[in-house]
């Protein structure tokens, strides 16, 4: 039996084959004291090194747009503002006027700086930009130590291979072979890095956040890299290998049949129309759902706007980004969820606070109402794209009426601003929340008075109401949105959003669950498909089940009335833990 190894998710998807362990290092540049005479030299040559940085940059940015699309080759872009900041050049500047430092040391101290204060905030997504600055100190001190770009062409590679890494910086992963790499396995990482992005646009299965993997693997030692999990196994044996195999090859037939049945209505056998509709992070991800016979989207995610930048985004960029969704789905509903920054999302441009849980703090709808200058070019972009398609407008992580009346009133007031300029928008706009703690479950009646439509946000409901980290893999056993506390949460809110005459959606894990499917249907949560008689008569035992097991034992005899189990088998983790 191989030695299993768990990180996080990042690029799904199944890959067995030999190791690739790529080791690279950032050049160390010697410390030199300069002769006064030398120092303009030195300065001139940083000039060089750091124009030429961003020459190449903005080539491999131009190649990725072509490769994978505007949005991914976005990416650099804070790349190339970093090397054109003020604060950044002036200070390896004075490094080496004051210090008389060569160029190279100078930068690298700089550098230093920049990456002490990142890791100092720790803020998630500012460990993720970690990376882009490993990118520009790589890249501009081996250009001043005159060393050549190192070759990440993989030529020595034993046929495909798994790639085993450190880490991996945006510029490494886009230049990857694809047709020598099979998959990614890395040290460090998170699901949200610009590389974990890369490789899902790439189409790489990929697993980050393994600790110390790279160094107790060699390279030609067999791996078996599942994306889906998060799992790695080193020198599996002959029956790891086989599951895995059939594993993937019926994961790649159901999704054949899903391409099928995608042009399927989706009705229940007792006839009620289900709604299935997409989640999607970026633009370009609209046409895929489109194909995968999406009835609209659930959940537009808008930070991809924003992270990584140094600057709020134009209202222009924002727009033809909310514009081109709702054209690809014109006619049916797209949700579109308002900035849901902080916790481990925050812009380069936002003063981050210290906090001791980023996740509890300073966070997705109070952000914005305490950004006006970030949250009313959104405001105005949405309004705008109403006019184009039904574009609904949902708000994060809502605790109480105030928070909806005062983000209604900035609605209404740059509505007013649209007409003045003569710019089209639809005026009956539909502006709902998102359930995501037991605070807006437990007030869904109130919050209801001043919503349009709600929309249960099941992962963070999940984790605030348990007190879990979803993303802690050592707590997986205890994140179970079976739990007779959620469901009673669920329960409420359902009858809530009824008695208001309200639509009430899902977007989260449970979606794509079918016990929990049964469960959300039995609740008159009409987005999915199966019975919703059978369920209704299951949910009623599960609402007075006293465990996560009673719940599930519940939910899963009344599914089995009407379904053969036999057709989830092996597909579905129907555990309390899914």
């Amino acid at each position: 039996m191989g030695v299993i190894r768990d990180g996080i998710p990042a690029s799904p998807g199944i890959v067995i084959g030999p190791a690739y362990v790529l080791r690279w290092e950032q050049p160390r540049a010697p410390h030199v004291t300069l002769p006064p005479e030398r120092v303009e030299a030195e300065i001139a040559a940083f000039q060089e090194a750091r124009h030429w940085a961003q020459e190449r940059i903005r080539l491999i940015q131009r190649e990725t747009a072509e490769r994978l699309g505007g949005i991914e080759a976005g990416i650099f872009e804070p790349q190339i503002l970093l090397l054109e900041d003020p604060d950044f050049v002036r200070g390896t500047e004075e490094y080496i006027r004051e210090n008389r430092l060569s160029a190279a040391r100078a930068f690298e101290l700089r550098m230093l700086e920049l990456h002490s204060d990142f890791a100092r905030s720790g803020h998630p997504m500012m460990m993720d930009r970690l990376n882009d600055l490993l990118d520009v100190e790589l890249r501009v001190l081996r250009r001043l130590l005159n060393q050549p770009d190192p070759d990440f062409t993989l030529a020595d590679a034993p046929g495909r291979v798994i790639l085993v890494a450190r880490d991996l910086t945006p510029t490494i992963t886009v230049q990857l072979d694809r047709n020598s790499i099979v998959g990614i396995a890395t040290d460090a990482g998170t699901r949200t890095s610009h590389s974990s992005i890369l490789a899902r646009s790439l189409n790489l299965p990929a697993v980050v956040s393994l600790g110390d993997l790279s160094t107790r693997v060699s390279t030609g030692q067999r791996l078996i890299l599942d994306g889906r999990s998060g799992r790695v196994i080193i020198d599996p044996d002959e029956e790891e290998e086989r599951v895995y195999r059939e594993r993937d090859v019926k994961m790649r037939e159901w999704e054949t049949e899903l391409m099928a049945l995608a042009q399927v209505d989706a009705v229940t056998p007792d006839h009620q129309p289900i709604l299935v509709r997409a989640n999607i992070d970026l633009p370009t991800e609209a046409e895929a759902a489109r194909t995968h016979g999406a009835q609209g989207v659930g959940l537009f995610r808008t930070e991809f706007l924003v992270v990584g930048r140094s600057a709020v985004p134009a209202e222009e960029e924002q727009f033809n980004a909310y514009r081109h969704v709702a054209e690809v789905f014109a006619g049916e509903a797209v949700y579109i969820r308002t900035f849901d920054l902080g916790g481990d999302k925050f812009p380069m441009f936002l003063n981050m606070p210290a906090e001791e849980n980023p996740f509890l703090g300073w966070r997705a709808i109070r952000v914005c109402l305490d950004t006006p200058d970030l949250f009313r070019p959104q405001i105005r972009a949405l309004l705008r794209a109403t006019a184009f398609g039904d574009v609904r407008i949902m708000l994060p992580l809502v605790n109480d009426v105030e928070e909806v009346r005062r983000t209604r009133d900035m609605f209404e007031e740059e509505a007013d601003s649209l007409r003045a300029d003569g710019i089209a928008f639809n005026s009956a706009w539909k502006l709902g929340v998102m359930i995501e703690t037991p605070a807006s479950a437990l007030t869904a009646s109130e919050l209801a008075r001043h919503a349009d439509f709600f929309s249960i946000g099941s992962n963070d409901l999940v984790q605030y109401t348990l007190a879990v980290d979803r993303g802690n893999s050592r707590l997986a056993p205890l994140y179970t949105p079976f739990h007779p506390a959620v469901i009673r949460l669920l329960d409420v809110t359902a009858r809530a959003g009824r008695a208001a005459g309200i639509e009430v959606s899902v977007c989260g894990e449970m979606a794509s669950n079918p016990l929990a499917v049964f469960l959300l249907i039995g609740l008159g949560i009409t987005a999915l498909s199966v019975p919703a008689v059978e369920a209704r008569e299951a949910v009623h035992e599960a609402l007075v089940a006293p465990t996560p097991e009673a719940v599930v034992q519940a939910l899963s005899t009344g599914l089995a009335r009407w379904l053969d189990l036999s057709l989830f088998s092996g597909r579905w983790n129907l555990s309390p833990g899914a």
